[in-house]
């Protein structure tokens, strides 16, 4: 019986579990830690880590003005270094991963598809062909 490696192909379940776990710990940080006042209300949508584990790339949704998403997401930005540390050392991985936090307008868009189904009037009762 041979052990083999994965070499190529497409990438393993590994990167998504951790990914869930550094959103989890990044969600809790934001919540309990991190006193920013530039940090607007924001919420960790999706982390997406490299397959080797050592970088992610964090999408942030923010609740308010365009301008509160660029002022948070720089305010995660300058505080990369320290929530880096910290999601090393508490999610108990060998490589703290390297961390760039982009913004993610997804909830703004499906709210305006909402809104736009909502405004397509409603055909008119057809009577019953019976």
């Amino acid at each position: 019986m041979s052990t083999q490696r994965r070499s190529g192909g497409a990438p393993g379940r590994r990167p998504k579990k951790v990914g869930d776990v550094v959103r989890a710990e990044l969600a809790r940080l934001l919540r309990e830690d991190l006193r920013d006042p530039a940090i607007g209300f924001a919420t960790i949508t999706d982390v997406v880590m490299a397959d080797d584990l050592r970088s992610a790339r964090v999408f942030v949704s923010v609740f308010g003005p365009k301008d509160q998403f660029k002022t948070t997401v720089d305010a995660l930005n300058h505080a990369r270094g320290r929530l880096r540390s910290l999601v090393g050392k508490n999610c108990g991985l060998r490589y703290a991963p390297d961390l760039q936090f982009a913004e993610d307008h997804t909830l703004e868009r499906g709210a305006r598809v909402e809104e736009l189904l909502r405004s397509i009037p409603k055909p008119p009762d057809e009577p019953d062909a019976s």
